[in-house]
């Protein structure tokens, strides 16, 4: 009897050895696979760590040379003032205007009721600028009022865009005049007749 009891036992051992070893295999590949996921997610933050440092970087970077330009610009004495003056006369009404200096906005407003045609003079811009060559970029929608027999225009709406070239010198001080007209000549249709032009004016800076 007793031979048979350790017979069993054996057998019952030798049954429960493949499955405690199977466990300890499951376990260990759950364990791995785990451990690969951590690592990829550790991997993912430090590049998203890495690529916010390198913004930073180059935030800090834009910011410096923008307190040098102004540093520049203050310590060579060289100022620009920029003014916007409206000439349309009754035909149109003027529904936005943007200014861009130097490929940065400088002034955008918008009035869909065409309220910025009361505003004859608008200044733009005034303080330091550095000394050298600038690029002054405009971009004005205005829209026909559509009077009388040409009632039809009033659904028409005319982009006038232009740019002008400039030099600013060490301690001088320039104005510029952006005037819009609608002083084209009587064949020219609702499109050509909007123009904008140009006009500076420097002197130098006496203290």
């Amino acid at each position: 009897m007793s031979r048979l009891w350790r017979f069993i036992g054996l057998g019952s051992l030798a049954l429960l050895l493949p499955s405690a070893w199977a466990a300890d295999e499951g376990s260990t590949a759950a364990s791995e696979d785990a451990a690969a996921d951590f690592n990829q997610e550790l991997l993912t933050v430090e590049q998203q760590v890495d690529d916010l440092k390198e913004r930073v970087f180059r935030s800090k970077a834009t910011l410096q040379l923008l307190k040098e330009i102004v540093i520049a610009g203050a310590s060579s004495g060289s100022k620009a003032t920029v003014w916007h003056i409206n000439r349309l006369g009754t035909a149109y009404k003027l529904e936005s205007i943007t200014y861009m200096l130097d490929g940065a906005t400088a002034f955008s407003r918008g009035d869909a009721t065409g309220g910025l045609s009361d505003s004859k003079e608008i200044k733009i811009r005034e303080g330091a600028i550095t000394p050298g060559d600038h690029n002054l970029s405009v971009d004005f929608r205005i829209r026909p009022t559509g009077f009388g027999v040409f009632s039809y225009a009033k659904n028409y709406e005319v982009n006038v865009r232009s740019n002008y070239a400039f030099t600013v010198e060490v301690g001088k001080q320039c104005t510029v005049r952006t005037t819009l007209t609608d002083r084209g000549g009587l064949a020219d249709s609702f499109e050509q007749r909007a123009k904008a032009s140009f006009e500076i004016k420097c002197e130098r800076i006496t203290e």
